[in-house]
C-alpha cells in the first residue's frame, strides 16, 4: 500500500514541488512559468500517463496478493466439504465454495491482463523473417484450433521482407489474435486463414477468419479497454494486441462483414527483401 500512497503524491504534488524548486534558482517566479508548447504538454501528458500506470500496477498488485490467498482457502475448503457426508447441505456449501474459486480465478486473470496492458515493456527489436516466425505460432497454436474443430491455412509470400521485432511480444500479439480468430471461426465455417504480402514499403500480416462478423458499432469501440463482447472477457486483449504493434512502429486495421467473416492486418516497417518458400494460393486480398 505503500507504493499506492507513494504514487498519488507524486502524481499530485512531487513533480511540482520539483518544478518550483528548479525555477526558483533560476531567479523565475514559478507562478508565471508555464510550458504550453507541444512538446511541453506531450511531455507532460507521457510523465502523467507514467505514474498513473505506476500508480494502477502497484494498486493491481496489492489487490492481486490476497485475492490469490483467497482462491487457495477456497481450493482447501472445498476439499474440507467434499469429505462431509453427502447432504443438502453440503451439496449448496460446494456450489457456492466453487462459485467463489470461480470467481476469483476470473479476477486473476483480469488483474493478470491490466498488469500486462500497464507494464512498461522495453522492447528488444531484432531482424525477423515474418514467414518463419508465424509458422511457428501458427505450429504451436494448431492443436488447440484442431480441438474446436477449426482448420489453419496459411499462405505466405516469397516478397515478404524482414521485419524487427521483440519475439515475446509479436509472439503473444499474434497467438491473441490466433484465439480470438478460431474462436469465432469455431461458431462459423470454421477455417482460419495467415497470411503475408508486401504492402508498398512495408510487411502485411493478416488473419483472417470465417466466423459470423462484426458490427460496425462494435468495431467502432474494439480497441477501447475492458471493452468485451465475450462472456467473462476481460477486454484487454486488443487493445494490448494495438500496444504491441504500435511499439513495433506499426498499425493495426480490422475489416468485417456480417455472416462472412473478420480480418486483423498488421503491417510493419520492413527492412530488406527476403526470399522465402511460399504457400499455396492464398484467398482474395480483400474480403
Amino acid at each position: 500500500m505503500r507504493l499506492c500512497v507513494y504514487a498519488f503524491m507524486r502524481l499530485c504534488g512531487g513533480e511540482r514541488s520539483e518544478r518550483t524548486k528548479e525555477e526558483s534558482e533560476r531567479g523565475m517566479d514559478p507562478s508565471t512559468v508555464k510550458d504550453f508548447t507541444p512538446n511541453g504538454l506531450n511531455r507532460r501528458l507521457e510523465e502523467m500517463y507514467a505514474e498513473i500506470a505506476f500508480l494502477a500496477g502497484a494498486l493491481a498488485h496489492e489487490v492481486k496478493n490476497p485475492l490469490s490467498t483467497i482462491r487457495l482457502n477456497m481450493e482447501l475448503l472445498a476439499e474440507d466439504v467434499e469429505e462431509l457426508e453427502d447432504s443438502p447441505q453440503r451439496r449448496r456449501a460446494l456450489k457456492r465454495v466453487e462459485t467463489a474459486r470461480r470467481e476469483t480465478t476470473r479476477l486473476e486473470d483480469l488483474l493478470n491482463e491490466f498488469l500486462n496492458f500497464t507494464r512498461a515493456h522495453r522492447l528488444e527489436l531484432s531482424p525477423a523473417d515474418p514467414n518463419r516466425e508465424l509458422k511457428e505460432i501458427v505450429e504451436f497454436f494448431r492443436p488447440q484450433a484442431t480441438a474446436i474443430g477449426v482448420e489453419i491455412l496459411e499462405f505466405y509470400s516469397s516478397d515478404a521482407p524482414t521485419i524487427r521485432i521483440d519475439k515475446r511480444s509479436f509472439d503473444r500479439a499474434i497467438l491473441n489474435l490466433l484465439l480470438n480468430a478460431a474462436q469465432a471461426a469455431a461458431e462459423g465455417g470454421g477455417q482460419v486463414w495467415v497470411r503475408t504480402r508486401l504492402c508498398g514499403a512495408e510487411t502485411a500480416i493478416d488473419l483472417i477468419d470465417s466466423g459470423r462478423g462484426i458490427d460496425d458499432a462494435t468495431i467502432q469501440r474494439i480497441f477501447e479497454p475492458f471493452f468485451s463482447t465475450k462472456r467473462g472477457g476481460t477486454g484487454l486483449g486488443l487493445p494490448t494486441v494495438r500496444k504491441i504493434v504500435e511499439g513495433h512502429g506499426g498499425r493495426i486495421a480490422i475489416q468485417s462483414e456480417l455472416g462472412r467473416g473478420t480480418q486483423f492486418t498488421l503491417t510493419f516497417p520492413s527492412i530488406k527483401r527476403i526470399s522465402t518458400e511460399s504457400g499455396t494460393t492464398p484467398p482474395s486480398e480483400e474480403k
